[in-house]
């Protein structure tokens, strides 16, 4: 079993989890976008603005890119772990499994902080 610092929460069952809910989020949030684009043929900037100036869109849409970071924070830990090994790479496999999560970490943590940005327009 790998133990490592940079898992989300130090627990398989919690990742798991973390992972199915995140899922959940961001299927409701895609059957929701593609239902809104489907009532609303010829949608416009207008209309499309109107609804990301709600409260409750902004807030459903931030917890969506938490839900976004956290399923991806899960995944590419996941795959580091189990493909970054001693025996796929040798002795450097902690040192690029650690690169390999640091910018990770990096782009995911950029990504979010632009989509606060997006939906807040700060």
């Amino acid at each position: 079993m790998v133990t490592n610092v940079t898992n989300l929460s130090r627990s398989g069952l919690y990742d798991w989890m973390a992972q199915r809910v995140s899922a959940v989020v961001l299927a409701l949030y895609t059957l929701f976008l593609l239902g809104y684009l489907v009532f609303n043929p010829g949608l416009g900037y207008e209309e499309w603005r109107g609804l990301f100036s709600q409260n409750w869109m902004r807030i459903f849409s931030l917890l969506t890119l938490v839900a976004l970071s956290a399923h991806a924070w899960v995944g590419m830990w996941t795959i580091s772990t189990d493909y970054l090994t001693p025996m796929a790479l040798g002795k450097w496999a902690t040192t690029v499994r650690f690169l390999f999560q640091a910018v990770c970490g990096l782009a995911m943590f950029v990504f979010f902080v632009w989509g606060v940005q997006i939906l807040w327009g700060i």
